[in-house]
Order: structure tokens, then C-alpha cells, then sequence
């Protein structure tokens, strides 16, 4: 999007009332009237800082004069708002486009609420899953020897499976290893 085009979007946010005040248009002026190569004339500069005018006057004046110039004037016109006030720069409404016109960049406030829409049952739901497949996996593979992994890891667990429990295992995987 050309700098013309974007100051044409962004006309009506800066010459709303209290966006610019008085003595940062006149530093805008100023430095558009100094930059190299020079934006804005002398005389042009007299004109838009006169102080009989009124600020908004002013100011819709010296964006429609830059609107006419070129893009080369209007970007000029935003690098020195941009210096002179940067918060204003910031929330301007094409800067807020420009930001999420991106297909790749990540919207962090949506992404952070789909990682936190499900609570902390639904990811033990899901790890309880996730382990017991594993675990069935393990059990029902044709390459391990299921009777003596099953006791290693059964005995070790008297403190997290019951004595009576533990027996119950045992005598289930014993009676699955015989048929």
C-alpha cells in the first residue's frame, strides 16, 4: 500500500480533535521543511504553521498538500510523526492493518486462548490415554517377553498398587503367557 493511500486512511484518525496538538504539527513542519531532499518550501511552511488558522485547518491542509506531491512527501510525513510522536505513529489505523495483514504472524491473545480453552482433566484424560496405549502396545508386542518385564515393573510398585492387587496381575499375565 503506497504512503499516499495510507494517509488518505489515516486522515480522518490525525485531524480528529486532541490527536496532534499545535507544537507537535509545528515540529512535523518544521522537520519536512528541513529534511533533505526538502518536503515543504518556505513559504508552504509559513503557511502551515500559521497560528491565525485554526490547528485542524492547518493540518487537513498540509496532508491533502502532501497527498498531492507524491508518496516520496507522504512518507516523509510519516517517518516525522514518527519521530515526534511515536505513540500516535503507533495506533494509527494503517499501522494496526499493516500489523495483522501478515498470514504467517501468530495472533498471540487467539493462540494463548486455544492452548488454555481445555482445563488440566482434559490433559489427564489425554495422558491417561496416551499411557495406556503405550502400555498396551508394550504388553501386546510379539518381540518382548511380556511375563518378565510385567513382574520387573509390577514388583517394584507395591507402594502404588496393592499387595492383593499386585497378585491379581500376576496370576493375569501367568494365565495369558500359558495360552
Amino acid at each position: 500500500q503506497s504512503y499516499c493511500h495510507r494517509l488518505q486512511h489515516d486522515m480522518y484518525f490525525l485531524t480528529s480533535t486532541s490527536r496532534l496538538n499545535e507544537q507537535v504539527v509545528d515540529k512535523i513542519v518544521l522537520q519536512l521543511n528541513r529534511v533533505y531532499p526538502q518536503i515543504l518550501t518556505n513559504e508552504e511552511a509559513e503557511k502551515f504553521r500559521n497560528p491565525k488558522a485554526s490547528l485542524h485547518t492547518r493540518l487537513s491542509d498540509l496532508l491533502k498538500h502532501l497527498q498531492k506531491k507524491g508518496d516520496r512527501h507522504c512518507q516523509e510525513f510519516y517517518r516525522a510523526l514518527q519521530i515526534n510522536a511515536e505513540q500516535l505513529f503507533n495506533d494509527l489505523p494503517s499501522r494496526k492493518i499493516l500489523k495483522t495483514s501478515d498470514p504467517t504472524e501468530i495472533d498471540t491473545d487467539k493462540e494463548q486462548y486455544m492452548l488454555n480453552d481445555r482445563g488440566p482433566v482434559f490433559f489427564l484424560a489425554c495422558f491417561s490415554v496416551a499411557a495406556g496405549l503405550a502400555l498396551f502396545w508394550y504388553c501386546c508386542s510379539s518381540e518382548t517377553k511380556v511375563i518378565g518385564r510385567a513382574r520387573r515393573i509390577l514388583g517394584f510398585s507395591p507402594i502404588i498398587i496393592r499387595r492383593h492387587v499386585r497378585n491379581i496381575c500376576m496370576l493375569y499375565l501367568e494365565d495369558i503367557s500359558r495360552n
